[in-house]
């Protein structure tokens, strides 16, 4: 400190400005995803406000805008995301028919039910996905045909476009029985619906029906 005619003079204090990195940046981004993709999946997209999402995130409502446009931009980005992870966990799965196989009885088990956080965007978003803009529904369509020809390519790897109306088909007979079962306040009925529901997608795929086959996880 400097001191003249009487007066003392402080020393220039400069603003700390702090910039975040692109690293920071796309991590921040990542985890607004995620939590968007989850929290769609148990609440529903018309049930979960931009400042519910931010607040599940541990962000501030000020920091969405740096990252999306809209909550439409971000529908339409989890969905995407959701997809694409669908995608991942069915090329885990074993190799072939069998693992095809696997991912239905995956699909239409309790686990998966009673679990939509970490389940199938398509049985917990459907209906409301309908209603969306046209860019949510291009990212769906765009995301899901990616997974059904995923799976048509190992019933028909030697003509993957042949299998694809089929694995729709079959896809759709899950959605759907997932989806019930969850509806049904009777737990014995539900469950009955899932099993019956496993059954039929087996039968289309050709496959035997085991009750004991073991469940590992969606």
């Amino acid at each position: 400190m400097r001191v003249g005619g009487g007066h003392a003079v402080l020393p220039a204090v400069k603003e700390r400005v702090v910039r975040y990195g692109k690293e920071h940046k796309q991590a921040t981004r990542r985890r607004i995803i995620e939590t968007a993709g989850r929290r769609f999946k148990r609440y529903g997209i018309d049930g979960s406000g931009i400042a519910t999402l931010m607040a599940d995130a541990g962000l501030t409502n000020g920091a969405f805008y740096a990252h999306f446009a809209s909550k439409e931009d971000l529908v339409a980005t989890a969905v995407a995301d959701q997809l694409r992870e669908q995608r991942a966990s069915f090329s885990e799965r074993g190799p072939g028919r069998a693992g095809v196989e696997q991912y239905v009885r995956e699909y239409l088990s309790v686990q998966h039910r009673d679990n939509p956080d970490d389940g199938c965007p398509s049985a917990a978003l459907l209906d409301e996905i309908g209603r969306c803009t046209d860019a949510t529904k291009r990212a769906y369509t765009d995301g899901v045909l990616a997974v059904i020809d995923d799976i048509a390519a190992r019933l028909a790897p030697d003509d993957p476009p042949s299998a694809r109306a089929k694995t729709l088909s079959v896809f759709a007979l899950m959605i759907g029985t997932l989806q019930l079962s969850r509806a049904l306040a009777d737990r014995q009925l539900a469950d009955e619906v899932l099993e019956q529901g496993l059954q039929n997608a087996l039968a289309l795929l050709g496959a035997s029906y085991s009750a004991d086959a073991p469940i590992t996880g969606l």
